[in-house]
């Protein structure tokens, strides 16, 4: 499926199910999977470093799924399905709750290096695939698919909140500080630095019922980042539906947080990871 303006389309693959890349997009998977080599010790949580390690994925060219899914059931039972950049609720939680993680397939061009709004191939595997070795995480995000497949339709919208502010632009609080381990900012280099190093976003301990109440866009750098203690605090959230369920609930009572950000104008130029 090809993104709205055309520039990228999903790589589809061959009979033994690898997808061909470019040697300008191996050089693109280079140059990015080098840059954060560099900048992510002292900014990323540990966790992470130790997971993307024990992923082992290629410095020097874009991986193919299947080697990557092989890595991740070795250690946790998760693979990797190719998927069009675009999926629906439903087909993104049937996904996870099999423990498989969707994942575009094309990877951005050189001039979108610092940013793609559409995550690509290195958001998916860079920022997403090592941390589903790690068996609390992984058991995370197994449950939160489970739980998407059982609420209400209205209530995806929330879900999704949860995933932003957690797999997707979490931070978790360490003895040395505040360290990354959400995609989102592990795969940007710029707001890598500005999560923990500006000064300017608000950190929040993270309280299901203010995310759901929490609005955000996806074409900034966040004004607010909710702050863990470790991976238990994740899977606690989720471990009882019930819980999840009444947060949710309460959240749609209380109304929505006003906007910590402007309104998105025609226009605007994005900024974000």
């Amino acid at each position: 499926m090809a993104k709205g303006d055309g520039k990228y389309i999903s790589k589809e693959p061959d009979a033994q199910g690898n997808r061909a890349y470019t040697a300008e997009e191996h050089l693109v998977w280079r140059d990015l999977y080098n840059r954060q080599e560099k900048l992510l010790p002292g900014l990323a949580a540990q966790e992470y470093l130790d997971a993307l390690e024990k992923l082992g994925l290629p410095r020097d060219r874009v991986p193919q799924l299947n080697e990557v899914s092989a890595t991740l059931l070795q250690h946790t039972g998760w693979q990797v399905e190719g998927v069009p950049a675009l999926i629906s609720f439903k087909k993104f939680f049937t996904l996870l709750e099999a423990r498989k993680f969707p994942a575009a397939t094309f990877i951005r061009l050189r001039e979108e290096f610092d940013y793609l709004q559409e995550p690509d191939i290195f958001h998916e595997i860079y920022g997403h695939c090592p941390l589903l070795t790690n068996k609390i995480y992984a058991d995370f995000m197994q449950k939160y698919g489970e739980i998407g497949l059982k609420v209400a339709k209205e209530d995806r919208a929330m879900l999704a909140r949860l995933y932003w502010f957690t797999v997707e632009f979490g931070l978790m609080k360490k003895p040395e500080g505040m360290r990354i381990y959400g995609a989102g900012i592990l795969s940007s280099v710029g707001e890598s630095d500005y999560a923990l190093n500006s000064g300017i976003p608000e950190y929040r301990k993270l309280d299901l019922v203010d995310v759901f109440r929490t609005p955000y866009r996806i074409d900034i750098y966040q004004p607010v980042y909710f702050v863990i203690n470790g991976f238990n605090d994740l899977y606690n959230l989720v471990k009882d539906e019930n819980v999840l369920l009444d947060a949710i609930r309460e959240a749609r009572s209380l109304g929505e947080h006003a906007p910590k950000f402007p309104p998105k104008e025609a226009g605007l130029q994005a900024v974000g990871a």
